[in-house]
Formats: C-alpha cells, structure tokens, sequence
C-alpha cells in the first residue's frame, strides 16, 4: 500500500504543478481573483459529477466510501475556512504588497509549517531521515522559487503570504483528521465553499467574468489540478500521514517548471537542475525509508473502506471474505504486533 500511496501523491502533486503553467497562461485574460474562484468551482462542480459516476477515479477512489459524519463536519469545515477562504485571501493581500522573487521564496513555507504542524502539534512520528529528506526538498522549491535577490521593504506583504502558508498547513492537517471518508466528498465541499467565496469578493471588487471559452479553460484546469488532485492528495493522506504526504506534494514545483520548460519553452536553468537534484535526493530518502518496531494498538470505533486484513478481523462478514471493500461500522480490539508501517490513521501511536 505503500508503493500506491506514493503514487497518489506524487501524481497529485503533478497534476498541481501541471495547472500552474496553466493558470499562468489564463492570468493574461481573467482577474486573479476570479480565476481563483473558477479553479475551485471547476474542482467542486467537476468532482461533484464525478462522485455520481460508477468509475469515479477509476481503482483509486472506490465506489462504496464512508460519508462524513459527527465531527467531521467539523474538522471539514475548519479545514475549508483555512485552506479555501482565509489562505487565498491571504494570498492575494501578500501578492499585492511584495515582490515576486520574495513571494515564490515565502509559497516554500507551506511544506515546513505543514510537517511542522503534523510533528509537533499532532504527534505524527519522525526521524533524522524524514526530517532530512524534508530539508532537501524545501531546498530544492528554494532553487526553483530563486529569482533574485528578495527584499523585506515592507513587512506587511510577505507576512500576509506566510500566514495564507501557514493557514494552508493547518487545512492539511486538519484533513488528515477526516481522511478516511470519501475524497471526493471532502473535496466536492472545499471546493463549491472556496470557489463561491472567492468569485464573490472577485466581483465584489469589480471584477468581470471572462467569456464563456475562458471559464470553460479555467474550469478544466481546477477540475484536474485542484480538484482530483485534491482527491488524491486526501487518498495518500490517509496511508502516509500529514508530513510525508506534504513533502511528496512539494515537488508540484519541479514539475510545474518542468513543464514550463518543455510545454511553454522556458529556458532551462542552473535552479531547476539544482532544484531537480535536491529535490530527488529528498524523495529517494522518503521512499526508501522503512519503519519498523512493536506497538499497540489501541480499542477503537470507527467507520471506512477497508478489506479484512490483519488489522481488520472483527466479526462475522462473510459476504465480504473475497477481498471486496466495503464500508461498515467496526471495532478494533487492541493488538500488539510488529510489522513495517507508516503513520496512517490506524498507526498513530507514541513513539
């Protein structure tokens, strides 16, 4: 599961990056705050069609997942106010009052809040290997984002950008909170939310709507690059944990540029190959990583997709001993064994 979690996140993170050559193609023809507002609802409206389809995400996302509930409203709703509504706004406030080479620099900051948040506030579990790897990717955006040298004439702007950084973190983490309910639900909120808020205070400033072939452009390119991204980044959440997730998903830089250079003919330079090599370095040390030891788990009640696995022996289902998953209210009794994991939601001990 491993090995598949990687996948999703990695291939979210290209979808991200791919959608920011892109949105910058757009910025040419449609106000910064309503394409901002487009890119959401074309993520919400997008995802809420396919959450009706039979294939959704074809094997990824299944057809049978659990459906938000009790306090996860809460920890969603928490999560779209960060992430959709206070980080954009944020954003926007910074943009207009710092420099572009100060700005790229500060967007670094969202991975280094996010691992920070998930080690130090929720306990997930990390070593000098994790915390390295880390290291050499945010050094790597480092070299991608360098543009020159960055100026701090005015702190108002760049301390707005590091706050819409650390309110995307906290969205993050407050994700990984509901992660084992269905994505594409999760996603369908955030984005109608983010998306109604932002086209609002758009046209609220006297904003126009661009014409329909744009909004249909600006669309798509939510829909594939916040939208099932977002989905995606919810799955590897769910088997990676916050900060190993959000160090995969820091590579949308790379990949972005990397686009840029082959799509849109922008020079390669001595950053991207810089940034390339850190970068690499970085998540060769995630992927190899192996974690390993005794621990406990402890009783619990929950509901989710799950097969019956060693860490899903509870009742008497035999409808569902092929492998088939499905989704049920269960219990965990406790169990104290060893095997290698990562700290997905059913691996949240102390260490």
């Amino acid at each position: 599961m491993k090995a598949k979690a990687i996948s999703y996140a990695l291939l979210s993170a290209a979808l991200f990056g791919v959608s920011t050559p892109a949105a910058k193609l757009l910025l040419a023809d449609i106000d910064q705050r309503i394409l901002a507002g487009l890119l959401y609802c074309g993520a919400g409206v997008g995802v809420a069609l396919l959450r009706r389809l039979p294939l959704r995400l074809g094997l990824a996302i299944r057809a049978e997942e659990a459906k938000l509930g009790g306090t996860d409203w809460v920890w969603t709703g928490a999560a779209t106010l960060a992430g959709g509504v206070a980080a954009p706004l944020l954003l926007m406030f910074g943009l207009a009052r710092a420099e572009a080479a100060t700005a790229s620099l500060l967007l670094t900051l969202e991975g280094v809040f996010t691992a920070a948040i998930a080690w130090f506030v929720f306990r997930e579990p990390f070593d000098r290997r994790i915390a390295l790897g880390m290291a050499l990717i945010v050094a790597g955006s480092l070299c991608l984002a360098w543009s020159g040298a960055p100026s701090l004439s005015g702190a108002l702007g760049p301390v707005a950008i590091a706050a819409a950084c650390l309110a995307w973190a906290v969205d993050n983490n407050l994700t990984r909170r509901v992660s084992l309910s269905d994505p594409l639900q999760i996603v369908e909120i955030k984005g109608m939310v983010a998306g109604a808020v932002n086209l609002g205070l758009g046209l609220f400033a006297g904003a126009f709507m661009p014409s329909i072939p744009l909004v249909g452009a600006a669309s798509v390119v939510g829909f594939l690059g916040y939208g099932v991204s977002l989905a995606l980044f919810v799955l590897a959440l769910r088997h990676l944990g916050t900060a190993r997730t959000g160090a995969y998903f820091s590579t949308a830089p790379f990949l972005g540029a990397a686009v840029s250079v082959a799509a849109l003919g922008e020079p390669l330079t001595m950053e991207l190959a810089a940034g390339a090599a850190l970068m690499g370095a970085g998540v060769w040390l995630h992927l190899t990583e192996c974690h390993e030891h005794e621990h406990l788990h402890h009783a619990v009640e929950h509901s989710h997709s799950h097969v019956h696995d060693e860490h899903h022996r509870h009742g008497d289902h035999s409808d569902h001993e092929n492998g088939q998953p499905h989704v049920h209210w269960h219990a965990h009794e406790p169990l104290l064994h060893a095997h290698p994991h990562m700290p997905d939601m059913h691996h949240r001990h102390d260490h």
